[in-house]
């Protein structure tokens, strides 16, 4: 069913130079082409109202996940903002996200679905690794979780981060090496672009398992939270019944919209499952 990538052993450099230079213009598209695919999404399937905490990105802040909150809100979820300002990839940031998970956990009735956007993702997982009888499932949007450094990131954003962050280089691929690349023992989606112009689009690939799969959209990395077809993936993952989750069908009309999905061997990114 999937495609095994033939890779190297050697890591992946960043985004292709025509990604990066193009990303900027491809979010204001996917954030245009929302005027006449709002009436389909406002009609996707339904929640059961439970609550999903919603990720924002490297540099962004609660604004970036406005939309998507508002859409989960008219699907009948409690979509909640981080409240945690801007994402600075911090130590001490990733330590409040988990003073502020177990805040949404105590006024949850139930497990809470996480749903994050680049860095997001990647603190979604580890918040999935650390509680996972507490939350339902795990959805990120072009998160680089699988890096083995700074090299799979584009440059700009790469020293961007070490300036907010206060890390060096060499501290900075040492926390990409913490973050745990095989699946999160919850059902977890990982959605990627290989048109990704941030980060290099093998890095956000999922290792595939029981309760784990990869969703191929065609689109930026930064507008991912603005693109209908990402945001119709959420919505179809977010509906399943607790306990009842199955991959992500591509039939019909979707089979058109969505490529085949990739699958990582062993060695992709340079790092072991």
């Amino acid at each position: 069913m999937y495609e095994t990538l033939e890779v190297s052993e050697a890591p992946p450099s960043g985004p292709r130079f025509w990604d990066s230079a193009t990303e900027l213009p491809r979010v204001i598209l996917e954030m245009s082409s929302l005027a006449y695919s709002w009436p389909l999404l406002a009609n996707a399937s339904r929640g059961d109202g439970h609550t999903v905490l919603a990720l924002p990105g490297f540099t962004a802040g609660d604004q970036s996940t406005l939309l998507l909150r508002r859409i989960l809100r008219r699907l009948n979820y409690t979509a909640l903002p981080w409240e945690l300002g801007q994402n600075t990839g911090s130590v001490e940031l990733q330590q409040q996200l988990r003073v502020r998970f177990q805040a949404v956990l105590a006024e949850a009735d139930g497990k809470v679905s996480i749903v994050g956007q680049s860095l997001g993702g990647v603190f979604a997982r580890i918040l999935a690794h650390e509680f996972p009888d507490q939350v339902r499932q795990v959805i990120t949007l072009g998160s680089p979780f699988a890096s083995s450094g700074p090299d799979n990131v584009n440059s700009l954003v790469s020293r961007l981060f070490q300036n907010l962050s206060g890390m060096d280089e060499d501290e900075m691929r040492d926390q990409m090496l913490e973050f745990p690349a095989a699946a999160p023992p919850v059902p977890s989606t990982a959605i990627y672009s290989r048109s990704d112009g941030v980060v290099h689009w093998t890095t956000c690939l999922e290792y595939e398992g029981e309760q784990a799969e990869n969703v191929e959209v065609v689109g930026s990395h930064s507008g991912m939270a603005f693109n209908p077809t990402v945001l119709s993936v959420i919505a179809d993952r977010l509906a399943q019944p607790e306990g009842r989750w199955q991959p992500f069908e591509r039939r019909g009309c979707r089979a058109l919209l969505y490529p085949q999905p990739a699958q990582p061997d062993k060695f992709t990114n340079g790092r072991l499952a």
